[in-house]
């Protein structure tokens, strides 16, 4: 989920007949896909699948490819190879946004219903509320192009651990708060939430986590910050690059030609 937004952003709308023709044209607007700066960062694009707040994927996400400005690639290539010193990596989890993706969200929260699946993810107040709290937008700084989700890997551990969109929509993982080994496997360091908890420990200066936590949220922020990425204060794992987007668009996320 999202906080960060632009409201007087502009949309700008690019109509693609078919996924064919969407694989084969250029992206709009200096986007380019991460893979083609820097293919070492690991990608895992949650909203292109079931693994997330919602339990499918959302509007627009044709494939699971991180898409940004090309002034936001260059910088995470930056961030990427400073962090690889430290045998860590960047593991990207979600960047450019289509604008009928935030409407796919705008909706889910407002459809009535609550699943426990979905609790996981916001276990202190109903999603209704999500908005007011400011864990959503209705206009995204994702759709410019300049905000980024993202989170550590420690390259020297064990990151076997995989969601199955085939077995585990359904199981009864502990929520976004509880201790790692109880959550969703997320694959990456624990920052001391899942990704997308609506909850106060998610906060990136949230006193309720250990020191271990804290330590890797420093590393992670201060990496970022050193490129010029400025954290969102609710959300650990929300960076963005300012004057690196303005208008928001809506193109689909399409898979990238090799």
């Amino acid at each position: 989920m999202e906080q960060l937004f632009v409201k007087t952003a502009t949309i700008t709308f690019a109509v693609i007949a078919c996924a064919g023709s969407a694989a084969a044209q250029p992206l709009p607007g200096d986007f380019v896909y991460l893979r083609d700066i820097d293919p070492s960062v690991i990608q895992d694009i949650r909203y292109a699948g079931s693994n997330n707040f919602v339990g499918r994927p959302l509007d627009g996400y044709g494939a699971a490819e991180c898409v940004v400005k090309r002034a936001v690639g260059l910088a995470l290539k930056n961030i990427q190879q400073e962090l690889a010193r430290q045998k860590l990596s960047l593991k990207m989890l979600d960047c450019y946004r289509p604008a009928r993706a935030v409407a796919d969200m705008v909706a889910w929260s407002r459809n009535g219903t609550e699943t426990a699946a979905e609790r996981r993810y916001n276990p202190a107040f109903s999603k209704k509320d999500l908005f007011r709290l400011g864990y959503i937008a209705t206009h995204s700084q994702h759709s410019t192009g300049a905000a980024v989700d993202l989170t550590l890997v420690d390259l020297r551990a064990d990151n076997s651990g995989r969601f199955d969109p085939t077995k585990d929509p359904g199981k009864a993982y502990a929520d976004c708060t509880a201790p790692a080994e109880l959550r969703g496997p997320e694959a990456s360091i624990d920052m001391g939430t899942g990704y997308d908890c609506s909850d106060l420990k998610a906060h990136t200066a949230a006193v309720s986590i250990t020191p271990a936590q804290r330590r890797w949220r420093n590393l992670l922020v201060a990496a970022m910050g050193r490129q010029g990425f400025v954290n969102y204060s609710k959300e650990w794992w929300h960076f963005s690059l300012p004057g690196a987007g303005r208008a928001a668009y809506d193109f689909p996320i399409a898979a990238r030609r090799h």
